[in-house]
């Protein structure tokens, strides 16, 4: 065997290997090489320096440096000791390689921190990151400076200095002998700079990253884990034989997690600490038997998921729409806002983001508790995520019905994190989807999973500079005038009980947060029409203090608006992975007419949403359903659409009109009758046999139409 270290080469009982193979003296004629056997037979017994002499000469001989050690193995100290007596070192290729980027960062670390910018590249090697044969010292080096990149990355955010790392392939010196000159010259580093210049540039965002880099070529990896399996049981020993037994589910990659923090990885190991010490043992999977993990936490996910809340009316007038405008920053100063702000404006409206208010007495009325398998602290309770999709424009009066299910329950070790989809109707109509998504801190530990497709997915903003910034201030009395709109909660108001949170005053509400980058996205993109609103997602990540400036950064992709929120004055972000969609201007005019003016059918708007829910989940689809499904929607008794619905082939598909293609099986249904199917009001058995639901095909395909409909239109 041989061991490399940097430029000092230790061989370790390879006597009869070189002798065996001498071209291997040719590459170490360039290392200073101490050459260790003990000599013994073949059997381990006896001791001579024959054997390690006779390499040294070898090596010597091609104009390499060279010295013996005759010393065991286990006695390390004395074979490194005797490199050191004959060179005086034995890492040249880490001093190079890691400590000298080492130095050079920290020269120029503190002119970085005082003009708050600097940008650092570091180049390390694919040898470091998948490791490569005979490059043992190399490769040690090479990934090291991809730890200290990930380091500098985190201890620089905060001065704007960011830290990133290259592994480029590239013709060079090093590689002109061993590549073809062809292959050279199409490698050349020419094809390697834009990366590092974009990396080095004041717009680009980047931090913590890593590049594969070569022949124009460029892509960024990162760390995947799987979802494991807990070997341990409480007041049990941990033994080699249960990992050897589970060892196919330790290594299982299916929903693999992708951490990018220390954090996240002891927050795995907290939550296994947390099983382990439960009630009742654990379950061998950190994502199975919630059940029976859960009678120490208070949470039964088997009971909880899928129970209706009582629904709830919300009955409100065009003062209601104008108190929730001025809560969320509006003000005559602005003309634009007048139309939200005056009832005697032409085009009098209420602002999109309205729709939430109507679906919070799902969570502010204590529906929650009337859930079994819910027993919960409600006072560690608190507002983790929002997604809201209109359907059609708000009224600016009347009743809204609410009805609020519980979509799904995950456990996230520290807490739990409880969905809950509220659909919003105005009479039968369907007007707004919200899907709150709250923590409860303390909650977790119940051995449920820790993901769901029913979730809302966050969705992180290109890596470039924000297309659009728009800056507001909010006022003192901020929280205080959006309290008014429902929210109650003390914490917005009381110092004395924001102090019990643990807050030096009182702190905005995080939909207020949400309402005024809505509304920033309406102004900038869309002209503060409120009809070419679709949908809003976002995560609250840190609280806003009233009379902070909200700071909105805007990255447009298509008809989707990335947006995060910051903090003008701490620079803090306080809405993260965040979204709006909006109606293209074409799209938004058939939407008002057919909405408002009540000539269109609701049906479009449900394939609307099975075609975004194909586009993101696809594959899934294909795998789970694998069939065509024809649609001919009818109105007045005649054909008004058709939709063809391809989750066979590829990544799926939505068609609309005539299909080229054969479907497994063709509906036909009227608009009002499919409304009522998917809404859960018209069991589809009953159209069926009622005359209202009509197949053609393979009747049996239609028991799949559940996942498209139930689990991913959220309807």
């Amino acid at each position: 065997m041989r061991v490399e270290i940097q430029c000092v080469l230790i061989t370790f009982n390879v006597g009869r290997e070189l002798q065996n193979a001498p071209h291997y003296c040719q590459s170490f004629a360039s290392c200073c090489n101490t050459v260790n056997d003990l000599g013994g037979d073949i059997k381990g017994g006896g001791k001579s320096s024959a054997a390690a002499d006779k390499v040294v000469e070898e090596i010597r001989a091609k104009g390499g440096k060279a010295v013996a050690n005759y010393d065991s193995v286990e006695d390390g100290e004395k074979l490194i000791q005797t490199a050191l007596d004959a060179f005086g070192k034995i890492d040249l290729i880490h001093r190079v390689h890691l400590r000298g980027a080492f130095m050079v960062t920290r020269a120029a670390w503190n002119h970085m921190k005082n003009q708050k910018f600097g940008r650092i590249i570091m180049t390390a090697s694919t040898a470091g990151i998948y490791g490569n044969f005979g490059q043992a010292n190399y490769s040690a080096a090479k990934l090291g400076l991809y730890g200290l990149a990930n380091t500098l990355a985190i201890e620089g955010r905060k001065y704007n200095i960011h830290c990133n790392t290259i592994a480029p392939t590239a013709g060079s010196r090093l590689t002109q002998s061993v590549m073809p000159p062809d292959l050279v010259e199409s490698m050349k580093p020419e094809y390697v700079a834009p990366l590092v210049l974009w990396l080095c540039h004041e717009q680009c965002k980047e931090n913590g990253g890593l590049f594969e880099v070569g022949g124009g070529w460029i892509g960024k990896l990162r760390w995947e884990r799987s979802q494991g399996h807990i070997v341990r049981h409480k007041n049990q020993r941990m033994t080699p034989e249960a990992v050897r037994d589970h060892w196919d589910n330790i290594c299982d990659f299916t929903d693999a997690a992708k951490p990018v923090s220390i954090q996240e990885g002891l927050q795995m190991v907290v939550e296994v600490l947390s099983k382990v010490d439960s009630e009742g043992g654990v379950s061998g999977n950190p994502t199975a038997s919630a059940a029976s993990a859960s009678v120490s936490s208070g949470i039964n996910p088997v009971k909880a998921v899928g129970q209706k809340l009582p629904p709830t009316s919300f009955s409100f007038s065009h003062t209601q729409c104008i108190i929730y405008a001025l809560g969320v920053g509006m003000s005559t100063k602005d003309p634009d806002h007048l139309r939200f702000l005056y009832e005697g404006h032409e085009d009098f409206s209420c602002l999109p983001t309205f729709g939430v208010i109507p679906s919070q007495a799902a969570m502010m009325d204590g529906g929650l508790a009337s859930v079994p398998g819910l027993n919960i602290d409600f006072t560690r309770v608190l507002h983790g995520e929002q997604y809201l999709e209109l359907y059609k424009p708000l009224p600016t009066s009347g009743t809204l019905t609410s009805q609020a299910t519980v979509a799904d329950v995950l456990d996230k070790g520290s807490g739990a994190v409880i969905l809950l989809d509220v659909n919003t109707y105005s009479g039968d109509e369907l007007v707004c989807y919200n899907q709150w998504s709250v923590f409860v801190v303390g909650a977790g530990g119940f051995g449920g999973k820790r993901t769901s497709d029913r979730a809302k997915a966050l969705v992180p903003p290109p890596n470039r500079a924000p297309d659009a910034v728009v800056t507001d201030s909010t006022t003192r009395d901020q929280a205080a005038l959006y309290r008014l709109s429902g929210d109650w909660n003390p914490l917005h108001i009381d110092p004395s009980f924001a102090a019990m949170g643990g807050f030096k005053a009182p702190i905005l509400h995080g939909l207020c947060s949400f309402g005024f980058a809505a509304r920033h996205v309406l102004k900038q993109y869309a002209n503060n029409d409120p009809s070419r609103f679709k949908a809003i997602k976002v995560r609250f990540v840190k609280p806003v203090l009233p009379g902070q400036s909200l700071q909105t950064e805007m990255w447009k992709e298509g008809n989707r608006i990335h947006i995060q929120c910051k903090v003008k004055e701490t620079d803090a972000v306080v809405l993260s992975g965040a979204y709006v969609d909006l109606h293209g201007a074409a799209e938004a005019s058939v939407f008002l007419s057919a909405c408002v003016q009540g000539g269109g059918l609701q049906s479009e708007l449900v394939f609307a949403e099975i075609g975004r829910r194909i586009k993101d989940l696809g594959s899934e689809l294909v795998k789970k359903v694998n069939a065509v499904f024809g649609w001919e929607i009818t109105k007045n008794g005649k054909t008004a659409a058709q939709w063809t619905i391809d989750l066979k082939s590829g990544t799926g598909s939505l068609h609309k009109g005539p299909y080229s293609g054969k479907a497994d099986v063709t509906f036909t249904v009227s608009d009002e009758d499919f409304m009522e199917v998917v809404q859960g009001k018209l069991n589809p058995q009953k159209a069926f046999f009622a005359g209202k639901l009509k197949v053609r095909g393979n009747i049996m395909m239609s028991q799949k139409l559940e996942v498209i409909l139930k689990d991913y239109a959220k309807l």
